[in-house]
């Protein structure tokens, strides 16, 4: 048996795209998987595209943010368990620098009329990153009739009727599954190439064992759940910050669908059983978790922050409120290593089955209509300040109120989709442009 490399990718040239990917990163899930799909498998050639979205189905059917996951799971295939460490933690790290940075003007100052000039021009950039997403993953994911009707019938589903995401994904894995059994294809060959490394480093040197899944569930549970426990020991089991932990990890287990999904949930249990924040509140936290870089599910550090601020004896509110940023970050992100950890090499070792290929398919016909869902939603809710809602046969309509079309972000919006679409600009390069000028509007009018 040969020895494989210990990395597929220099780890220094990992963790350099790594951070550029992280940096990129706006737009929720479907605009950080486009910025994944576009560096890693079309500009750097280091994953191909059966590979990604064999790896990007398996993130779907997690709990947690699937964004995040991926970036993980990726890592580990180039670069062993460091790798996945160095992309989850990097995937992380700006967005929880810049919420932490906007949760202190926020309770501070409760003034962010700046802050909002600065990203005013960003969001409807993402409208358009987010766009270009949906028809990135659509191309390549729907190739016939089946999965273009599972891809609108998904749609369908989570858009107006808000069935479960799990429900959906189980939906779908299934008339793939039956579909492959009355029409079985041949097995993909692994690709020839760049992809052939990652398929030897993750079959031969990472292959599945109990010994190792025990291994890495015990270092994993520590990990999780030790912080929480040193909180309690000298805070008390009633503190805010160890209530937090504990409200979060189980947030980290039933979250499925990203943070618009726990969105409804978190409202609920923080907000009216909680007391930890006020209703607009939340929404204000979304806001900074959709205009900043890293997973939308951000979103929780917020009220982590707003919940140790105002409950913070014995320490000082600002002492508490980083320390809840932190320990709620800690407890949402940690648990999806062990996801991609555990259940990686698995998954790998099942790579090629044809009803596992089958059912996968199914999923991913899903996700394209998911990813769909998010990037209307988002465009509805950034070009119209005004959202209404219509109930007709037990279906959600979303109505914009017409007269509160923000035309500047239109208007940005359509030239950030020309500049992606028509002229293949660079992707920073248009939102950096977008934020500069819907800053500059912002401020003057």
């Amino acid at each position: 048996m040969p020895t494989p490399a210990r990395s597929v990718v220099p780890l220094r040239e990992a963790v350099r795209v790594w951070a550029k990917v992280a940096v990129l990163s706006f737009g929720g899930p479907a605009g950080q998987i486009a910025v994944m799909h576009r560096t890693l498998v079309e500009e750097k050639r280091w994953i191909s595209e059966e590979r990604f979205l064999h790896a990007l189905n398996y993130c779907m059917l997690l709990p947690g943010p699937e964004a995040q996951q991926l970036a993980i799971y990726i890592g580990w295939l180039l670069n062993r368990t460091l790798g996945g460490v160095i992309a989850g933690v990097l995937f992380v790290l700006p967005g929880f620098a810049s919420i932490l940075g906007l949760s202190i003007l926020y309770a501070g100052f409760h003034e962010s009329s700046l802050v909002n000039a600065v990203f005013y021009g960003l969001k409807p950039a993402v409208v358009a990153v987010v766009v270009e997403a949906v028809v990135r993953i659509g191309r390549r994911a729907l190739k016939d009739r089946l999965r273009v009707f599972l891809a609108i019938l998904s749609f369908v589903a989570i858009f107006f009727f808000q069935v479960p995401f799990p429900a959906i994904v189980a939906a779908a894995a299934l008339v793939g599954w039956i579909a492959g059994r009355r029409d079985p294809a041949p097995a993909a060959a692994p690709a020839e190439g760049v992809d052939q490394p990652i398929a030897d480093a993750a079959a031969v040197a990472l292959r599945p064992s109990w010994s190792r899944s025990i291994k890495v569930l015990a270092v994993h549970l520590i990990l999780w759940w030790g912080p929480v426990l040193i909180l309690a020991l000298g805070l008390g089991r009633r503190h805010v910050l160890v209530e937090e932990g504990v409200f979060f990890s189980k947030m980290a287990v039933v979250t499925f669908g990203g943070a618009y999904a726990a969105l409804s949930y978190v409202a609920q249990h923080a907000v009216e059983d909680l007391h930890w924040l006020r209703p607009g509140e939340m929404l204000d936290g979304l806001g900074m978790a959709e205009t900043t870089p890293g997973p939308l599910i951000m979103v929780l550090q917020f009220v982590g922050f707003l919940a140790a601020w105002r409950h913070a004896a014995p320490l000082s509110p600002l002492a508490a409120a980083i320390a809840g940023s932190v320990i709620t970050t800690w407890v949402t992100f940690v648990p999806c290593f062990l996801w991609i950890f555990l259940g990686a090499p698995y998954i790998e070792a099942l790579r090629g089955r044809a009803s596992l290929t089958a059912a996968l398919s199914g999923v991913t016909a899903a996700v394209v209509g998911v990813v769909l869902n998010l990037a209307v939603w988002f465009s509805i809710h950034t070009l119209f300040a005004g959202v209404g809602e219509a109930h007709v046969l037990g279906a959600r309509i979303l109505i914009p109120d017409l007269s509160t079309l923000d035309p500047v972000a239109l208007a940005l919006a359509l030239a950030a989709a020309v500049a992606l679409f028509r002229f293949k600009t660079g992707m920073i390069g248009t939102l950096l442009a977008c934020a500069a000028i819907g800053a500059v509007w912002a401020l003057v009018r």
